[in-house]
Order: C-alpha cells, then structure tokens, then sequence
C-alpha cells in the first residue's frame, strides 16, 4: 500500500513549533484525553479517536482542507490512521508525526514525562 500522507520527526516538529509561522499549522493529537492529561504539547487540537462519532462530522468546519496538518499520538500509530483519514476526506497537506510524543519526550525535551 502506497502512503498517502507525508511524515515529519520529531526533531522537525521542534523547529516548526518553534518558528513564528506556526499559526499556518494545524496540530492535531488523537490520544485520549487521560493521555493528554499525563503528557501534551502547547497548541494541539484533541481529537480523541474514541471519540470519533462526535467529532468526526464537524471536521471540515474545524480543519482546513489545505492547512499543513500535523498529527500526533503516542508512538505514531493511531496519528497514521487519521492521516489515512484525512487524506481520505480530502485534505491535501497532512504529515504523521513519526514516534509520537514519546520519540519527542526522548529525543527534544525530556521534562516531558513518558508513560
């Protein structure tokens, strides 16, 4: 199967985050809520996957189908499944966070606690 979606390191989410055009990004994290209660980045919409059937109509009135769309989960599986998702739905510019928020914990900043 071909991926239909770009990817993005972690070490590359650093630089991003950290350049003043951030506000052209869609950040996007599936974890669950308990998860982003343990560990989370400034800036990240939730949009828990258990929750899908709640949210998953209003995407388009949430995200732009055009935005650079970043999507983080734990290790970076579930944020490759709304990837598929997405691009799917039509969206033309999404990038699967490889490694999730534990690769960042490890590797860019370690006050972020693993679990």
């Amino acid at each position: 199967m071909s991926q239909i979606f770009g990817q993005i390191t972690v070490e590359e989410l650093s630089q991003r985050l950290a350049e003043a055009t951030t506000e052209r990004l869609q950040l996007v994290d599936v974890r669950e809520p308990h998860e982003v209660e343990l560990a989370s980045l400034p800036g990240f919409a939730i949009f828990s996957l258990s929750e899908f059937a709640t949210w998953s109509t209003e995407i388009d009135d949430r995200l732009d189908r055009d935005t650079e769309t970043l999507v983080l989960c734990h290790h970076g599986v579930r944020s490759a499944q709304m990837c598929h998702w997405l691009s799917d739905r039509g969206f033309t510019n999404v990038k699967n966070i490889i490694g999730g928020i534990d690769a960042y914990a490890m590797v860019v900043d370690r006050t972020i606690p693993r679990y």
